[in-house]
C-alpha cells in the first residue's frame, strides 16, 4: 500500500461510472494515483478492477457524499492511503427530469443532497490538504446550470448552484494557490442519459440520435471528452485558469 507525499493524488467522487470513470482512466494513464468514490460497493470494486488494466495505482472508497460526515471520512481515508490530495473532482451527480408540479421532496433532497451538498462538503473536507499541495478542484455542473431546460427546474437549480459556488470558492482559494474550476457538459452518453431514455420508453439508439440533432456538432458527448477537459484543468497546463465554467456541449448553449 503506497504512502508517498510526493505523488500526484486525485480523489474523484462518482468515479465508478460515467464522466468520473472516464476521468479516472485518463489520469491513471497520465501517471496519477487515483481514488474513486461511489455508494455501491459492487460497482466500485468492478470499476477498480477495470481501471487496473491501465494502472495499479487506483483505490476505491465507498461513501455517500450527500452525508457530510461521509465526505470527511472519504477525504481522510484518501489521505491515509496515499498521504495527501493534489486534486479533487466532484463528479457524483443525481439527475431527475420532472416538471416542477411533479417534483417530490425526496427527489429535491436527492438532487440537492448529491449535487450541491456533496460538492460543497467534499470540497470543504479536502481544502486543508489542497492548500498544502497548492492543488486544484474541478466541479461538475451542466449546461442546465447555465440556461433553462424544460422539466429541469430543480436539477438546473442544483447545477447552477455549483457554478456559483465554484466561482466564489475560486476567489477564496486563489490566495492559497488553489485553483477551482467547473465543467458544464451537455448530454453525455452515460448511465444518466440511459436512465432518462428508459423513463421515456424510447429506443436507446434512436433517442441518442434525436438528442444529437439539438447540438450544432450533431451528436452528444462521449464521457472521455469531458474527462479530457477535467484532466487539463487539474494539470499544470491550466496553471492560470481559475473561476472558470467550461462549457463542453458541442455548441448547444451558443444557439
Amino acid at each position: 500500500m503506497p504512502h508517498k507525499s510526493d505523488v500526484q493524488v486525485v480523489l474523484i467522487s462518482g468515479g465508478t461510472s460515467g464522466i468520473g470513470f472516464a476521468t479516472a482512466k485518463l489520469l491513471l494513464q497520465e501517471g496519477w494515483c487515483v481514488v474513486i468514490n461511489g455508494r455501491d460497493e459492487q460497482a466500485g470494486q468492478r470499476a477498480k478492477m477495470k481501471l487496473r488494466r491501465y494502472s495499479s495505482k487506483v483505490h476505491y472508497i465507498k461513501g455517500d457524499v450527500s452525508v457530510v460526515s461521509e465526505c470527511q471520512r472519504i477525504v481522510n481515508e484518501t489521505v491515509d492511503f496515499y498521504g495527501g490530495i493534489s486534486a479533487l473532482v466532484t463528479a457524483a451527480g443525481y439527475y431527475e427530469e420532472e416538471l416542477l408540479s411533479d417534483v417530490s421532496e425526496a427527489a429535491f433532497d436527492e438532487m440537492f443532497g448529491t449535487n450541491v451538498k456533496g460538492t460543497v462538503f467534499l470540497c470543504q473536507a479536502a481544502l486543508p490538504y489542497l492548500r498544502k499541495t497548492k492543488g486544484s478542484i474541478v466541479t461538475v455542473s451542466s449546461d442546465a446550470g447555465l440556461q433553462g431546460n424544460v422539466a429541469c427546474s430543480v436539477y438546473g437549480a442544483s447545477k447552477g448552484a455549483i457554478v456559483s459556488f465554484t466561482k466564489s470558492l475560486s476567489l477564496e482559494m486563489a490566495p492559497h494557490g488553489v485553483r477551482v474550476n467547473c465543467v458544464c457538459p451537455g448530454d453525455v452518453d452515460t448511465s444518466l442519459v440511459d436512465k432518462q431514455i428508459a423513463q421515456s420508453h424510447q429506443d436507446a439508439v434512436q433517442a441518442k440520435e434525436e438528442m444529437g440533432q439539438h447540438y450544432p456538432l450533431g451528436r452528444i458527448a462521449k464521457p472521455h471528452e469531458i474527462g479530457e477537459v477535467i484532466a487539463f484543468l487539474i494539470s499544470s497546463k491550466a496553471s492560470f485558469v481559475t473561476g472558470a465554467a467550461w462549457t463542453i456541449d458541442g455548441g448547444l448553449t451558443s444557439w
